[in-house]
């Protein structure tokens, strides 16, 4: 594979917490141009200015008006280069520039219209009239010296704004969110006339981009992978094949914590891709680990614990390797630590807030920034075949966080068998391509039935399937009543022990998709 020797150009998204910031990365990239989400807290040396074409300050809950109100480095703000400002990010700006700020008299929480004053590139053919999504209880209501007003809606006078002398420009809505009519245009012109960007990423441009920077910073050193089983691991896997070839040794662990037959799957699917894989059986190890534990953080720090402890012992058979490689995406370290600014941790992903403190092993993570169906996207540019890329997502920590209380064998089988009948009528229905991901979770009650004419106390299973494109959000998928009520009959009837199916029904948010 030829390598693109020169980086491609990207957006900095500084994070101020806003429930919006990972679809503003989205909006950017379907554009055509990478975007790299960071903590408000980011320091200037860190953004690769040779790269950068222009910074976006992102929304948030919080008050800029307050004291200690989240504020990234003023110098930021000064930087000769394209700057927008969305909703606390406008509000930020006007502080520091000496602007004032106001509670507004209605808060505005969802629609608005917005009607143009004046014309501008970021507006360019866009209708003078619009609906906008609205998120706020501040508004800017003095401008500071050299900022003019765009556009307004009936309660915001400065709803769109610019000080073109200082190359900043701000919104007070949300162009991001389908909701707001001609936001994609809005955020196109602000990429395409304000910052001169060429466009043209896309996920071949960013696994040569990837292959280079493994090469730069692996060096001649080896590196040892963790394979999963999922899509993630395995696109890592040939990535860094064509990275740095045999340096690359990839580490499949058997946890005890997979579904039924997965091992073998997965090895023979990625053997078949010519990617050579050891094989370590550590059920014993991690059930051992986990006995007795409910808390879910819980079983996912330990899980990350044992991995580490294993890889770290491959690496010293192997020898002479100072790298492990993840497969680790943006959405485990938005979920995970709070790398956001304010944003709090939802769950521990078991390589990342399960990571020991100490690690012997330095990390090498060139999928971070993407998002699970840009992965997808990498692995098809790579050459992984469809079965393996078109997987449903399967975390790290397997079926230990799809028992709800303490993982025994005997509730690893039955879950294996429950969720291997649902899969196979998904597959069966053709439903199973239809879905983001599905999966059956063991909950800790019990429930009375009947069978013939006797009495049972049995277990009760939840089946879980969702639509996305990204895992952030989630919507849950509408399976026919008859499909579901097949699998709910076979269940019951080839699963001794199972009494009771039940369908969650509930988004994300409010819940995650996982239910641990």
């Amino acid at each position: 594979m030829e390598l693109n020797s020169k980086k491609s150009e990207s957006i900095w998204i500084l994070d101020f917490g806003s429930q919006f910031t990972q679809l503003i990365a989205r909006r950017v990239r379907e554009l055509g141009v990478f975007s790299r989400v960071v903590p408000y807290s980011v320091k200037p040396e860190e953004i690769d200015w040779d790269t950068a074409r222009g910074l976006i300050f992102s929304g948030g809950p919080a008050s800029a008006a307050a004291p200690g109100a989240p504020a990234c480095d003023p110098s930021l703000f000064e930087r000769a280069i394209p700057k927008l400002g969305i909703c606390y990010g406008l509000q930020l700006y006007g502080k520091h520039r000496g602007g004032r700020l106001a509670q507004s008299h209605q808060r505005e929480y969802g629609r608005a219209r917005f009607s143009r004053v004046k014309d501008h590139p970021l507006l360019a053919g866009i209708p003078d009239s619009f609906d906008v999504w609205m998120s706020h209880g501040d508004t800017l209501v003095d401008l500071p010296p050299g900022m003019t007003i765009l556009g307004k809606t009936n309660t915001v006078e400065a709803a769109a704004v610019a000080d073109p002398d200082r190359q900043f420009w701000g919104v007070q809505f949300h162009p991001e969110v389908n909701h707001t009519e001609h936001g994609r245009e809005i955020l196109k012109h602000f990429l395409y006339d304000i910052c001169h960007c060429r466009g043209g990423w896309n996920a071949g441009m960013f696994a040569e981009e990837a292959i280079a920077g493994v090469r730069e910073q692996v060096g001649e050193k080896q590196v040892v992978l963790g394979i999963s089983g999922g899509v993630d691991s395995a696109v890592l896997s040939v990535l860094l094949q064509h990275a740095i070839g045999p340096r690359s040794h990839p580490v499949f662990v058997d946890t005890g914590l997979l579904r039924n037959d997965e091992a073998s799957q997965v090895v023979d699917a990625l053997r078949g891709v010519g990617v050579h894989i050891t094989v370590v059986n550590a059920a014993e190890r991690f059930l051992s680990a986990l006995d007795g534990v409910v808390d879910p953080e819980q079983k996912r720090k330990i899980i990350g614990r044992v991995f580490i402890d294993i890889f770290e012992a491959e690496a010293k058979r192997i020898g002479k390797i100072e790298f492990l490689a993840q497969g680790t995406l943006y959405p485990d370290w938005i979920e995970s630590v709070s790398v956001a600014g304010p944003s709090s941790v939802i769950k521990s992903h078991h390589n990342v807030g399960g990571l020991p403190e100490r690690m012997h092993l330095k990390l090498v993570e060139p999928l971070r920034w993407l998002f699970k169906d840009e992965v997808r996207a990498v692995g098809k540019h790579l050459g992984l075949p469809e079965h393996i890329l078109g997987r449903h997502p399967f975390p790290g920590p397997g079926l230990a966080v799809r028992i709800l209380g303490a993982v025994t064998r005997p509730d690893l089988e039955l879950l294996r068998r429950a969720d291997t009948i649902y899969l196979e009528e998904l597959h069966k229905s053709g439903w199973y391509d239809k879905i983001w991901q599905a999966f059956s979770v063991l909950l800790p009650i019990q429930s009375v039935g009947v069978m013939g004419d006797e009495r049972t106390y049995e277990r009760v299973v939840a089946l879980r399937a969702v639509t996305s494109t990204d895992g952030m959000t989630a919507d849950w998928a509408e399976i026919p009543h008859e499909l579901l009520g097949q699998i709910s009959n076979r269940i019951i009837n080839e699963v001794p022990g199972i009494n009771r199916v039940v369908y969650d029904i509930s988004s994300k948010p409010p819940a995650t998709i996982e239910w641990e």
